[in-house]
């Protein structure tokens, strides 16, 4: 990918006119942002009327999905912002499809897509992904389209969520050599013992891997990633063309992620980090927990014809120096330009597949009819 294309000079004067999509302008049509006269904020505004912060989010019902953003001709998504409470951030499922394709290119629990997989905030500072407090999310990554874009989001959750977002993009301009925008979902929870953790496998067609997020639980003591990962190219089955040195080295830190004496170090740059470490708490957070990026923008891995497979070692020690495969929970976002808006993909998430612990929940009391019978004695 070129440079002109994630950052076209600011100086350089442009045919593309840009557009707005938000709740206080649903279709992004000229003059047509804050003309609402009712939505979630009426009551707040009602002594100001219409143009005073009337409809700035919406309340997205359990169960459905709502298409946030729909666009006609061609285009680019330049920009996007969401924010929801926490407890959503992994029963939500985001979504984008490109030129009327009937399956998406973009299917990520909405907390992973934005660097933030365990549903407890962690501050992202990169080029791509900016996560900020408290759950202000934004993407830098260009989406672009020739024909039309429909973004949407789905609650997969029991209760009713409230939503705000911005999708910024322009309308116009040549995008016929420009490849469509996927990310994909994949979790093993637990890893096999023995086994890797695929991250991405079978994308047929010509395009270039361009970065990666992961959400770690380790559930072993120790060190958890000496593991290596591995890209696998057209017809190689058992030996990669690229290979890591291990999971820290991938993700541009070393020797544990340590800072001596201090324990893991948590960091964020503009092309790759670790901006969450999560410790367990002696109770109901057991595990250790991790959130990692990595974006190749300055190193794009080009393919032009299968993509064959993106796996993850988990790998710690065990004793006389040897090493340990782990049974970690790992999730893992990849992110990739395709020269098809269509690409093989896993299923598709599920609340149950999805789910983390975010925090203890009361135990019910159950001297009471709670509508079920107790187990036999």
């Amino acid at each position: 990918m070129s440079l002109s294309v994630i950052a076209p000079s600011l100086a350089r004067l442009r045919s593309t006119r840009t557009r707005s999509i938000s709740p206080e302008n649903f279709d992004g049509s000229v003059a047509g942002g804050a003309r609402a006269v009712d939505g979630t904020a009426a009551i707040a505004a009602r002594d100001l009327g219409q143009g005073w912060k009337i409809s700035p989010s919406i309340v997205l019902k359990a169960g459905e999905q709502f298409d946030i953003a729909e666009i006609e001709g061609s285009g680019v998504i330049t920009h996007m912002w969401m924010t929801t409470h926490f407890t959503n951030w992994r029963t939500l499922i985001f979504r984008a499809h490109w030129d009327g394709a009937n399956e998406p290119a973009v299917e990520v629990p909405l907390g992973d897509f934005f660097c933030n997989g365990w549903a407890t905030f962690a501050q992202v500072s990169s080029a791509m992904i900016a996560s900020n407090p408290n759950g202000g999310f934004n993407s830098y990554w260009p989406m672009p389209f020739q024909s039309s874009a429909r973004l949407s989001i789905e609650n997969t959750s029991d209760q009713d969520i409230v939503l705000y977002y911005q999708i910024t993009y322009d309308i116009g301009g040549d995008h016929s050599e420009d490849g469509y925008f996927h990310a994909q979902w994949q979790r093993s929870n637990v890893l096999k013992y023995g086994e890797t953790h695929t991250a991405l496998e079978n994308i047929y067609g010509r395009g270039h891997f361009v970065g990666m997020y992961v959400a770690w639980g380790s559930n072993s003591a120790g060190w958890w990633g000496e593991g290596e990962v591995k890209f696998y190219f057209d017809s190689e089955e058992d030996f990669p063309t690229i290979c890591t040195t291990g999971t820290e080295d991938y993700f541009g830190g070393a020797w544990n992620f340590e800072i001596p004496g201090e324990g893991y170090a948590n960091y964020s740059t503009p092309y790759l980090g670790m901006p969450q470490v999560l410790k367990p708490d002696g109770l109901y957070y057991s595990q250790q927990r991790f959130g990692m990026y990595r974006w190749h923008i300055l190193d794009p891995i080009a393919f032009h014809e299968i993509l064959k497979k993106v796996e993850i070692q988990a790998l710690g020690w065990r004793k006389g120096w040897r090493y340990l495969p782990l049974q970690d929970d790992i999730a893992s976002t990849c992110y990739f330009y395709l020269d098809s808006p269509i690409a093989n993909r896993p299923d598709s998430p599920d609340v149950d597949t999805m789910e983390v612990h975010i925090g203890s929940e009361p135990m019910p009391d159950l001297t009471q009819n709670h509508g079920f019978r107790p187990p036999l004695q």
